[in-house]
């Protein structure tokens, strides 16, 4: 997993890219601003064993948020464009004795001193909206399409620690028709009016950007450090059915590539928007067309290996930064188990499996050209139980509802490559990390 230190992800407008296969790196110059990253926690406890009840709520929020983009998608473009067997699934909730585990741990942790935890990262960094700006902490999502932050006209609890926008200070916001919502399972919504106004990341400005200060946050939301969400996926999944922000900077030329690239990593981790950064990878980047009419970055014809045998082919993946693991459809997932010698069913209601903790094994995804391997440490998200030779993978037969072939892969995936998201190609890109 990774480790505990301190965090940055510069938010860096490119000097020069194209949508071709990357360079050789070359040194850059950077005019772009670094963004403290916030931490937050992963599914592995400080005693090395995996939180599953923290993986449970965070497969809820991921279900229910995907859920939302099917139904932004139906309602922009109709039935038709859902993809070939996806659902539009009931809202899910998380179970009554999960959440209140996680509650009474949260409790105990506040009236502790705080202790060293390892922890993940959420990749967020600070924006600006209005004029004069007016900061926020987002939380940057290649897997949904929307930008939305507290209004101050937000007064619950979930509100209580957050950056609130005031539009009445913005001489550059205007009010639009029309309203922003996203349901919750446990009966919480994200909801709120749909205003314009100038939105800035490091540089890249977006004028008259459509975007939502919401009125009313979800209570998933109280103990996130993050204040709302910045989507990076096609408009076809926008809530708003609007540009996204990277789009509508891209059309008013502010930035000097339609593309932006990912680096997570333990140290140094960036967005590089309008481009992609050659220091971070080696070697060329590998493209590979996506699907965009399903509004997602949704690559076709994977295969799934481990080690040197394929072990499940022909279906189609999402590259999803706002997702932490991985996701595919339970049958397929059992495949890719049933290979790995020593795995067992560790939770078969959230198709969780786990393996010998000394024989870690070697799972790559293959699109037609290398596999990209993950590493050891991305694919262990902690001992089954205390003192247990046994760890859980980060690979969960889960149904989210994209459809039979679809799968979800999260940051458990994307912390192994360099990945470019290329909006002019219709592309993905994977690079060697440097």
């Amino acid at each position: 997993m990774l480790s505990t230190l301190t965090l940055l992800i510069p938010v860096i407008l490119a000097v020069s890219a194209a949508a071709a296969p990357a360079p050789a790196p070359t040194l850059l110059t950077s005019r772009g601003t670094p963004i403290p990253l916030r931490k937050r926690h992963t599914f592995t406890q400080t005693n090395g064993v995996f939180d599953k009840d923290r993986a449970i709520a965070a497969s809820v929020g991921t279900i229910n948020k995907h859920r939302q983009n099917l139904l932004n998608l139906q309602n922009n473009f109709g039935a038709a464009a859902l993809h070939i067997g996806s659902v539009i699934k009931p809202l899910v909730s998380i179970p009554r004795d999960v959440q209140a585990r996680i509650e009474r741990r949260a409790d105990k942790r506040q009236a502790e001193t705080l202790t060293d935890e390892k922890n993940d990262v959420e990749w967020a960094g600070t924006i600006s909206i209005g004029t004069p700006a007016q900061q926020f902490l987002i939380d940057f999502d290649t897997g949904s399409s929307d930008l939305w932050v507290p209004s101050s006209s937000c007064n619950g609890t979930s509100c209580s620690s957050k950056s609130k926008f005031v539009a009445a200070s913005s001489s550059t916001a205007t009010k639009k028709n029309g309203t922003f919502a996203i349901f919750y399972g446990d009966g919480s919504t994200v909801t709120g009016p749909v205003f314009t106004d100038t939105v800035t990341v490091a540089g890249v400005k977006a004028s008259d950007q459509y975007f939502s200060p919401v009125t009313t946050l979800s209570a998933s939301f109280t103990d996130d450090p993050v204040d709302g969400i910045l989507g990076l996926a096609f408009p076809a999944i926008s809530n708003l059915n609007k540009n996204p922000f990277f789009n509508t900077a891209s059309k008013d030329g502010t930035v000097d590539a339609n593309q932006f690239g990912f680096f997570l990593a333990s140290n140094n981790s960036e967005l590089y928007l309008g481009g992609t950064n050659a220091n971070k990878f080696s070697g060329n980047i590998e493209y590979h067309t996506v699907n965009k009419s399903t509004g997602f970055w949704q690559i076709p014809n994977a295969r799934a290996k481990v080690g040197s045998t394929t072990a499940v082919s022909g279906f189609e993946t999402i590259i999803d930064s706002g997702t932490t693991i991985m996701y595919g459809p339970p049958a397929a997932v059992k495949e890719i188990y049933a290979k790995v010698k020593g795995s067992a069913v560790f939770d078969s209601t959230n198709g969780y499996y786990s393996f010998p903790c000394n024989s870690t094994p070697e799972i790559a995804f293959n699109w037609g050209g290398a596999d990209w391997v993950i590493s050891t440490d991305n694919i262990n998200l902690g001992t089954t139980e205390d003192g247990s030779k046994l760890c859980v993978g980060a690979l969960a037969g889960q149904d989210m509802g994209l459809g039979d072939d679809v799968w979800l892969l999260g940051d458990s995936f994307m912390k192994n490559v360099y990945t470019a998201f290329d909006f002019d190609q219709g592309a993905v890109g994977f690079a060697e990390l440097a």
